[in-house]
């Protein structure tokens, strides 16, 4: 198979490349302020118009914008959920991968309880011990069980890497056991991380959706969960159907992006994908 990304891949980056542009300058685009401080009841429920592009919600908030600043929460949790998530498992994987023994056991069986445990219910379960869940009580529930997938491919990567010859002959001449993960362990196992990571990115998208959905994520109207719970409220008018589409299709284009280029990194990193036609 050709080392270059497929087209496929491609066309995921640039999607992701959108959001991450909405993400970062959408709120300085928006054609009008959201929050509290923008309700007013005189426009609700506007239909799409010059002026309201997507119309207004039961609060006369228009409707694109609260769409425009959901992105950049989006963003921000996607990101940082992500990346903590990556730290924490790859560093916890390459410690039971290297070292096996007493603490592979015990890392990988809490690892096993974890992943045996629906991951969205320990979610709702972490979140709802709140009454009034903030965006970081959100990223610690996402945190909380979603490093895992993180350190079972980090332990893998490692049973393998530590038998490698270079590993040996590091250790042969005395190398730190700190010295040889950092400098001959986790570079060679970041490839991997970083499929999983792509793969991660839209999953965090829509669990933080579900959450939102259900009233458990952050508490603010403008995140695409919570435009999504007050479309369902309308979606059986048709002057405000659009209202359940917008974030809807927001979310599918985020979660499309990644699965697209996590593919194409798969196909370009993995070496089992490398010899399929």
């Amino acid at each position: 198979m050709n080392a270059k990304l497929p087209p496929a891949a491609w066309a995921g980056a640039a999607m992701l490349g959108v959001f991450v542009f909405l993400g970062l300058f959408g709120p300085l685009l928006a054609p009008y302020p959201v929050g509290v401080e923008a309700i007013d009841k005189s426009p609700q429920f506007l239909p799409p118009s010059s002026q309201h592009w997507l119309g207004t919600d039961e609060n006369g908030v228009d409707a694109l914008s609260q769409l425009m600043h959901g992105a950049r929460s989006a963003l921000t949790l996607s990101l940082v959920v992500v990346t903590s998530c990556a730290l924490i498992g790859v560093t916890i994987g390459v410690i039971a991968g290297y070292f096996r023994g007493v603490v592979d056991e015990i890392v990988m069986r809490i690892v096993d309880i974890l992943m045996a445990f629906p991951g969205i219910l320990l979610n709702i379960a972490i979140v709802a011990t709140v009454a009034r869940p903030g965006l970081g009580m959100v990223i610690a529930a996402l945190i909380a069980n979603g490093w895992v997938g993180y350190a079972r491919v980090a332990r893998g990567q490692v049973l393998s890497l530590r038998e490698r010859d270079y590993v040996q002959a590091a250790r042969a001449i005395g190398a730190s056991n700190a010295r040889i993960m950092a400098r001959h362990v986790v570079p060679n196992l970041l490839a991997p991380v970083m499929v999983q990571m792509t793969f991660g990115f839209g999953g965090i998208i829509l669990i933080e959706a579900s959450l939102s959905f259900l009233g458990l994520g952050p508490q603010v109207d403008y995140t695409w969960g919570a435009m999504l719970d007050q479309g369902r409220q309308l979606m059986f008018q048709p002057d405000f159907s659009h209202y359940l589409i917008a974030p809807g299709l927001a979310i599918a284009w985020v979660v499309l992006a990644a699965n697209l280029l996590g593919d194409g990194l798969r196909d370009r990193f993995d070496p089992r994908q490398r010899g399929r036609g």
